[in-house]
């Protein structure tokens, strides 16, 4: 590595010292709650609120103005002031100097930059180029919560908070609140914060300082330091001007800022996607489970008559050993649904942290229409596609950043040394003094290739992330489609299912009377007895798988508008 070193004295001088009493006041600041549902507002556990209101005392000429009355003139008072104007006079003066030596603490992190991550426009045009591969991979791609109703709860666990109503959005807001991934995305959130503030701080001084000892083995002479030798300095160094390379680092920090920012938004979505995935499985169940429960009543009845008719000797006996067999299926089918139904309610516990299996969750009808299926998709205001766009941003400054590590760094450095017990090298003094000012540039001619490399490296890694925001445009297009077929499939279905049930009733009328005739045989009034049941059973599962599917649009932007308190 060659370095290009131009060294131009300019003083020698002792360096000036800060002014006294200038202590830097540092604070911790941390994601709190805002009434204002323009931001997101998020809390972190244990942390001290360091927020103070500093005033200003404006003096003419060092002297406070005063007012006597409205029949005096203002004139200038020769007291001095009071105890609490110096202090507040001296924390504005240490506030002033902490913004020329450091960079000044930014809080905005708490509040998602919606506007700026949205500020992409993705069209089909995009997808058009990409390359036709012949063997597609199916991807898995997750939705997210619909609008929901009331719930009730009576029964609470001991020592758990438990709210006795709660509707559909309140358990999603629950969910968001407890949920350690919630955690872990604000936490790298305020540490990519912080990463900023380190970026930052190469536009300010940056000041060393150490001793060291003289050669252990060296007698003093003239011109070299000696046993028992130590000088002690104080270097400092002040960017000049540096072609914008800590300003491209400042841009890559930020940048990432804003992919965690989408990180955070991406996991509210992922939370509330469990949460509404439980309710609607949990009301689907609680459906199908009454569902076969009727079908156990039915078949009792008939399993009933048939008994009758077996002791009477109207019919076989082997009428009610066959009534017993589909009584026995049936109270296997319900014990199957009522686990089902307990698993996705025990799932529902896990991300609420309370007992909701006395909740009686209502799914509004109008969930479809709120959905927009069939509108225009904003892709930009979807979060996945926010963190897509946002890396590709992390990978253009990140290449800039490279590129600009070309040009030269000139910078203002000044250093203090004192010689203890020997001579000072700087000056061949006996515990001399010495002190000097020099401008310094910097320039890396040469480094084996490797800027041309890590260019090379930085290019690659901005298609690769162009190509992930198509692909995961794609995963959203697909997903959108995939809905809208559903939904329509769905909607077909449940006529015929609807028309299938209205002639399994008239079927099993039929049977019955037929049966008592002695025409018809038990298993035919068993299986029309199932087959009621059975076209019940689709026309809820149909139902509810559609009102499932239709929440994957409602990710964005439906969801934040009613979550608004987390995710704008």
């Amino acid at each position: 590595m060659c370095m290009l070193l131009l060294s131009i004295p300019i003083t020698y001088a002792n360096a000036a010292h800060p002014p006294k009493n200038s202590v830097v006041e540092s604070g911790v600041h941390y994601i709190t709650d805002d009434d204002d549902d323009s931001t997101v507002n998020v809390k972190t556990v244990n942390a001290p609120s360091t927020n103070t209101v500093q005033t200003v005392q404006y003096v003419d000429n060092g002297e406070p103005i005063k007012t006597v009355s409205s029949e005096q003139v203002v004139k200038k008072q020769k007291d001095k002031p009071s105890t609490s104007d110096k202090s507040l006079s001296l924390q504005s003066i240490k506030k002033n100097f902490h913004k020329l030596v450091a960079p000044e603490p930014n809080d905005n992190y708490r509040k998602v930059q919606l506007n700026e991550l949205s500020n992409f426009e993705y069209g089909n045009t995009y997808a058009k180029d990409l390359p036709v591969i012949t063997q597609q991979n199916k991807t898995a791609s997750k939705t997210t919560a619909v609008q929901g109703g009331k719930a009730t709860s009576t029964n609470a666990l001991p020592g758990v908070y438990q709210p006795k109503t709660l509707n559909f959005y309140d358990a999603i807001q629950l969910a968001v609140q407890r949920h350690p991934e919630i955690s872990q995305s604000i936490a790298s959130l305020a540490s990519q914060n912080a990463s900023i503030d380190v970026a930052k701080a190469a536009y300010y001084p940056q000041i060393s300082g150490g001793v060291s000892t003289g050669g252990l083995t060296q007698s003093n002479t003239s011109t070299t330091a000696g046993r028992g030798q130590q000088m002690f300095s104080i270097n400092a160094t002040q960017m000049l001007f540096d072609f914008g390379k800590v300003k491209s680092s400042v841009d890559v920090q930020q940048a990432k800022l804003l992919v965690a920012q989408a990180d955070v938004l991406v996991s509210i979505d992922d939370i509330a996607y469990q949460v509404a995935d439980a309710i609607v499985n949990i009301k689907r169940y609680q459906e199908v489970c009454r569902i076969a429960q009727e079908q156990i009543n039915g078949i009792g009845r008939i399993s009933e008559i048939a008994n009758l008719r077996a002791n009477a000797g109207i019919s076989s006996q082997a009428d009610p050993v066959q009534a017993q067999s589909y009584l026995e299926a049936a109270r296997s089918n319900l014990i199957a649904q009522q686990t089902q139904l307990r698993i996705y309610q025990e799932r529902l516990r896990t991300l609420l942290g309370i007992d909701v299996v006395s909740m009686n969750w209502d799914i509004p009808d109008s969930i479809v229409k709120s959905s927009e299926v069939y509108g225009d998709t904003a892709f930009n205001t979807i979060p996945k596609m926010m963190a897509a766009k946002a890396q590709v941003d992390v990978a253009a400054f990140q290449k800039k950043q490279v590129q600009l590590s070309r040009y030269p760094t000139l910078n203002l450095t000044g250093s203090v040394s004192q010689a203890v017990n020997g001579i000072n090298p700087n000056n061949s003094k006996d515990d001399g003094f010495y002190s000097s000012v020099m401008l310094q540039a910097t320039s890396n001619f040469y480094q084996g290739g490797a800027t041309a490399a890590q260019t090379k490296a930085a290019s690659y890694a901005e298609e690769a992330a162009k190509s992930q925001v198509n692909s995961v445009y794609l995963d959203v297009l697909n997903q959108i489609r995939a809905t809208k077929e559903n939904i329509e499939n769905k909607q077909r279905q449940m006529q015929v299912l609807v028309a299938q049930q209205a002639t399994t009733v008239r079927t099993k009328e039929l049977y019955q009377e037929q049966y008592k005739l002695g025409t018809r045989t038990v298993v035919d009034l068993l299986n029309a007895e199932q087959s009621i049941h059975s076209a019940n059973s689709q026309i809820e599962r149909a139902l509810l798988h559609k009102d499932l599917k239709c929440k994957a649009p409602l990710i964005e932007p439906n969801l934040r508008r009613n979550l608004g308190k987390w995710a704008t």
